[in-house]
């Protein structure tokens, strides 16, 4: 690959270092970083580069990604894929896999090492029907999302850790068995946007909880699975250290089930394993299929649309 990095903000350098091979580096494109190569992605001289990491804020995903797909670049594009409308989705599919690229949309928690077993776990059914997730994803950063001069708008903490929490669930029970979600709360302790919110996914088989918030002065990622013949919990991500998951085997008719628990120690292995996985899905010129951005589309636009009227 022959990459080129649109954005050196947090994510821009997250990505630069989890490339193996840093020749492949063509250029550093961002109007705003000192060292950038250059500004703006149509000053890079168009046969040096054959893949794009878009590592923008929402408002430029949508111009840049049609530039890349007018010259038939690969890319990989932060989450979530925010399009003005859904229709453009469904045309930027038919474009991109006419053309034979790849277009990859970046939800990193995927990889992570206790998500993918629990992904196993579910798929054995040794828990017997699963009654309902619980999923908890807070951090400390209302300040300085605050201070950000373009974080704190819209839906604030929602359009931002939402996604990642909505593609989990479509990860972990396929993206057929979660229906739309609803708000439950969302508040604005400390910002203008706000700062947490809780949804609801309603008509489906497996009920699913999904908190988020700024405003959690120790970074926390919580995981609860209760099922029918006993429960599965995570607690903490890599990057925060250590993460622990344990497994409960029901005892009937009642009593203190069985446990298992597994920890690891680790750095954030997240980066470089969804990095692989993008190089593989692009020499294999995998087709891209929009009905999971689609769909987290639509419940972002919903849920935005019910925060508006609180």
């Amino acid at each position: 690959m022959k990459i080129i990095i649109v954005g050196y903000g947090v994510q821009g350098k997250k990505r630069r270092l989890n490339i193996d091979n840093k020749s492949s580096i063509i250029a550093i494109v961002d109007p705003y970083y000192k060292l950038s190569d250059y500004n703006y992605i149509q000053d890079v001289p168009i046969n040096t580069y054959n893949t794009v990491f878009i590592c923008t804020p929402d408002s430029n995903k949508e111009e840049i990604i049609n530039y890349c797909v007018e010259h038939n670049k690969n890319i990989l594009v932060e989450k979530p894929l925010i399009f003005n409308s859904l229709k453009k989705l469904n045309n930027l599919e038919k474009k991109i896999n006419k053309k034979k690229i790849t277009l990859y949309t970046a939800y990193n928690h995927r990889f992570e090492p206790h998500i993918k077993t629990l992904k196993k776990i579910i798929k054995s059914k040794k828990f017997g029907k699963i009654y309902y997730c619980s999923l908890f994803y807070g951090n400390g950063t209302a300040k300085l999302v605050k201070k950000s001069n373009w974080r704190d708008q819209r839906s604030g903490v929602f359009g931002d850790l939402a996604p990642h929490l909505i593609d989990m669930c479509y990860f972990l029970f396929g993206i057929n068995n979660v229906n739309s979600f609803k708000l439950v709360s969302s508040n604005n302790y400390e910002n203008k946007a706000p700062d947490h919110v809780i949804i609801k996914n309603y008509n489906s088989k497996i009920k699913i909880f999904l908190e988020m918030t700024l405003c959690m002065w120790k970074n926390d990622f919580r995981c609860d699975l209760i099922c029918e013949k006993g429960s599965i919990h995570i607690n903490s991500l890599c990057k925060w250290g250590p993460t622990t998951i344990i497994t409960r085997k029901r005892k009937l008719p009642s009593g203190k089930p069985s446990e298992n628990k597994k920890t690891i120690i680790s750095s954030d292995p997240t980066w470089f394993e969804e990095y692989k996985f993008f190089r593989k899905a692009s020499k294999r010129r995998e087709s891209y299929d929009s009905l999971k951005d689609i769909s987290i589309l639509k419940n972002i636009l919903n849920i935005e649309n019910e925060i508006k009227k609180k």
